[in-house]
């Protein structure tokens, strides 16, 4: 017997559930439909495969990048022990002497220095006169200068080095105001 709007709101809530269960019982079961086996345990070895298959290529891609950044930073790791030597054949030519084969002997072996360091892709940066720029320069000091334009390199104490975008040694300088 089917009521009205009002009377099923009037209804206490035990008759209401006791109706909607019996309403649920009065409805047939749908036939639910056979699911084989063997189809079953085909889709589950297949999913397997595929995130085993997606692990070995993810593998397979993460070290390609790391042998690739291994030799990155060996190249970088070595550069970095010879910077020393640069800096100690930058000192010695900047020094006055009056020896003209020492300071010739040391002007060869700072140009070989640089040449290697060009054919390992090594760029050198940090010239009086560039514009600062705080990805590449370490400004240790700064001074007012009127004659020189504002974030302009004043001196330079050490060289900046990198390789591709890699920055090996920053270039401490000193920038106009």
């Amino acid at each position: 017997m089917a009521k009205t709007e009002k009377e099923i709101k009037e209804t206490p809530a035990e008759e209401v559930i006791g109706e909607t269960a019996e309403v649920q019982e009065e409805i047939p079961a749908e036939e639910v439909p056979e699911v084989n086996p063997w189809e079953e345990k085909y889709n589950a070895e297949h999913d397997s495969f595929l995130r085993l298959y997606a692990e070995y290529d993810n593998f397979r891609k993460r070290t390609i990048k790391e042998k690739e950044a291994s030799y990155g930073n060996g190249k970088a790791d070595t550069l970095a022990k010879l910077l020393p030597v640069y800096d100690n054949l930058e000192r010695a030519l900047n020094q006055e002497t009056s020896d003209a084969a020492y300071k010739k002997g040391v002007e060869l072996t700072m140009t070989e220095l640089v040449k290697i360091f060009t054919g390992l892709g090594v760029e050198i940066f940090g010239e009086k006169g560039d514009t600062f720029d705080p990805n590449l320069h370490n400004a240790v000091m700064h001074i007012d200068d009127e004659s020189m334009e504002e974030n302009t390199i004043s001196l330079v104490f050490q060289k900046g080095f990198k390789i591709g975008d890699k920055i090996v040694r920053f270039a401490m300088v000193q920038v106009a105001n």
